[in-house]
């Protein structure tokens, strides 16, 4: 699934193309994807100007005047800006028009989602799936006391509370991993364990590591390519992450790999402890 890399490298590629633009048409090739679009979406964009890009979390947002649409590529969705007259392929459900060009959204597997927000509605934080977020990983609110505050009752293990998302949002499993590796955090240390100390290494290896993953276009290990359609590379610098049986690219010892909360971790037993 794309984590905040890969949704922050498609909301750069878009938003060149799509702020300030008047919308033409909605173009719909089926009735949703996880769940059901917004059956006059049509009618609520066309004529009206995106007037900003943005993200929360893992959604890519276009803010209207009037409203918010919220996107969510899934675990195989992909954005692409192209001509508006290039024909549609099978995984092609929805263009928005603006211009001459069409922003598409591919997705075979079909768990992405195209939402509406209207302003009347209140504030988009209210919105039902943004409400319970917790900080974004790159802005100021993110700090290793936040961290060490909300985990001293926590006895789950450190890398499932990264994923849970009700603290910091959008530290998916990919960059967890390779962050707790970073810091020297053995994945399995349960969170009311790690000290300010070792948080503020934490906080400061997840900016770190999101920074390089946004720089180097995403990591792309299956479905993900950019709006350029270009993959990301940043899975050529993974420490750890799907590494299991190599050797640590730092002390040499064998990186293993564990199943928490049904997603795979890997970590160097040497070098995180």
């Amino acid at each position: 699934m794309p984590e905040l890399p890969e949704v922050e490298v498609t909301r750069r590629g878009v938003a060149p193309h799509l702020t300030g633009q008047r919308v033409s048409a909605v173009i719909m090739r089926r009735a949703g994807l996880r769940w059901p679009f917004p059956a006059d979406l049509p009618a609520l964009l066309q004529d009206h100007t995106i007037v900003a890009t943005g993200r929360r979390g893992k959604y890519l947002l276009l803010h209207f005047q009037h409203g918010t649409l919220l996107i969510h590529l899934g675990m195989s969705g992909h954005l692409s800006i192209l001509p508006a007259t290039t024909p549609a392929g099978k995984h092609d459900h929805i263009d928005i028009i603006v211009g001459e060009n069409a922003l598409r959204m591919t997705d075979p597997r079909r768990f992405g989602a195209v939402l509406w927000h209207a302003v009347t509605d209140g504030d988009l934080d209210h919105h039902v799936l943004l409400k319970n977020l917790g900080v974004e990983p790159l802005e100021d609110q993110f700090d290793a006391e936040l961290l060490f505050r909300q985990t001293r009752q926590r006895s789950a293990a450190v890398k499932q509370v990264l994923l849970a998302g009700d603290i910091v949002v959008g530290v998916g499993n990919i960059y967890a991993s390779e962050s707790l590796f970073k810091a020297k955090i053995n994945p399995k240390t349960p969170a009311k364990r790690i000290s300010l100390a070792r948080y503020r290494l934490l906080v400061e290896a997840i900016r770190e590591t999101l920074a390089a993953a946004i720089q180097q276009g995403g990591s792309t290990l299956k479905d993900f390519v950019g709006v350029d359609g270009q993959s990301g590379y940043f899975q050529q610098h993974y420490f750890v992450y799907d590494r299991a049986g190599e050797d640590c690219r730092l002390c040499g010892h064998t990186v293993r790999k564990i199943v928490q909360g049904q997603r795979s971790s890997f970590y160097c037993p040497h070098c995180q402890k």
